[in-house]
């Protein structure tokens, strides 16, 4: 069978991931908060929504899929997030992940806890790269992350703001993910149980966070440094913070982890340029509400779309095109996604996130053009009772 034809969707990806990766990263990349309830309604909570046909309308041969945010003309309304770590679920994972998304013209979202770091990527990806920025609880740690995206030139930061108290994941506690900070005997079967994985990742030795080489204070390779970056979280974080880090970038600058139209009001008024509807992927607040069932409330809290106010991103639970086509409609400005293109990456490199973008880019057409609309924007323009029905 084709590698085109074996993969149809993002759950294919998954499934080859699975086979492919040591347990304890199969499951880090899976797991949720505690019960895992959160995690659970990201997705099913889709099923709330029905999308509206139309037909009989002048339908263009090929629907425009571009998408206007983050201050220009983009190819796609969706974008890979920032996922950390991906560069040990495949030798150079978050290059490989960073070079489909800039061939199929979108952004890349590259995190603190990336195995490559900004100054390898942003000669490759230039202005298609964002930096996804933790804030460590020592400022001069958090001055050399910023002095560090200025001396790249990338121009665009997402502060996640949902981890400044971080939850419990069974799954990780069970494996040892960020407990282990060296190779144990345990871990050894694991990766000799992957030899695929463990020929491609270890033909170098056991790779590092590159933002952090040379820093003593959070150890040696990717097994402890995550460990330290976890412990080193700035437990502190306030919107004073974030004003502090306002003063500080002049490029843009989207909070990621909004999670409550509460807090959308306070950002509208702090002068970013955008929120991330978010709850982490159900890693952190275990029984809070699915990120789909905010999207509209978030949008009235922030002002009307192509307004003044902040751009609105969503994120968490997203696996299909019909998925990011619900999100639009209800007001989202585009839509980021994080597991998929993990599976995608470790079960087939660049090829697989790049299939994964075809995927996706092929749903939300045929969805647009079985709903009547040409265009993205079309959608976008709404008003959403017409396109979506709530299924209570």
């Amino acid at each position: 069978m084709s590698r085109e034809r074996r993969y149809q969707n993002s759950e294919d990806f998954r499934l080859a991931a699975r086979k492919r990766l040591p347990k304890i990263f199969a499951d880090y990349i899976e797991g949720g908060a505690f019960s895992e309830t959160t995690l659970r309604r990201n997705s099913q909570e889709f099923e709330r929504y029905a999308l509206a046909q139309r037909v009989l309308h002048d339908l263009a041969p090929e629907p425009d899929l571009s998408a206007s945010y983050l201050g220009r003309r983009w190819s796609r309304p969706f974008f890979p997030g920032p996922v950390g770590f991906l560069g040990l679920y495949r030798r150079d994972g978050d290059l490989l992940v960073g070079l489909a998304a800039k061939a199929a013209g979108v952004p890349f979202g590259l995190s603190t806890f990336s195995i490559k770091g900004i100054a390898s990527l942003a000669p490759r990806l230039g202005e298609n790269l964002a930096f996804q920025l933790y804030l460590d609880r020592d400022p001069a740690v958090n001055d050399s992350y910023l002095e560090a995206c200025r001396a790249a030139g990338v121009q665009m930061i997402f502060l996640t703001v949902d981890t400044a108290i971080t939850s419990v994941r069974e799954r990780d506690n069970r494996n040892g993910f960020r407990a282990v900070t060296r190779i144990t005997p345990g871990l050894a079967w694991q990766f000799a149980q992957r030899p695929r994985w463990s020929l491609d990742l270890l033909r170098n030795g056991f790779p590092g966070v590159e933002l952090v080489e040379g820093r003593s204070e959070f150890g040696r390779g990717a097994l402890a440094q995550a460990s330290a970056l976890s412990s080193r979280l700035d437990k502190r974080l306030t919107w004073d913070k974030v004003k502090w880090l306002r003063d500080r970038w002049p490029g843009r600058l989207v909070i990621k982890g909004i999670a409550d139209p509460r807090d959308a009001e306070i950002a509208r008024e702090s002068g970013v340029d955008g929120v991330v509807l978010s709850n982490h992927g159900g890693r952190q607040l275990d029984h809070g509400l699915s990120t789909i069932a905010q999207v509209a409330g978030m949008r009235a809290a922030l002002g009307p779309a192509q307004g003044s106010g902040p751009e609105l991103f969503v994120d968490s639970g997203f696996r299909r095109g019909s998925d990011i086509a619900k999100a639009l409609a209800l007001g989202a400005d585009a839509v980021m996604m994080g597991r998929p293109f993990a599976w995608a990456v470790a079960a087939e490199g660049q090829w697989g996130a790049a299939r994964l973008i075809d995927l996706l880019s092929a749903e939300i057409g045929i969805t647009l053009q079985l709903m009547g609309l040409n265009s993205v924007d079309q959608l976008k323009a709404g008003p959403a009772d017409q396109l979506l029905r709530r299924l209570d």
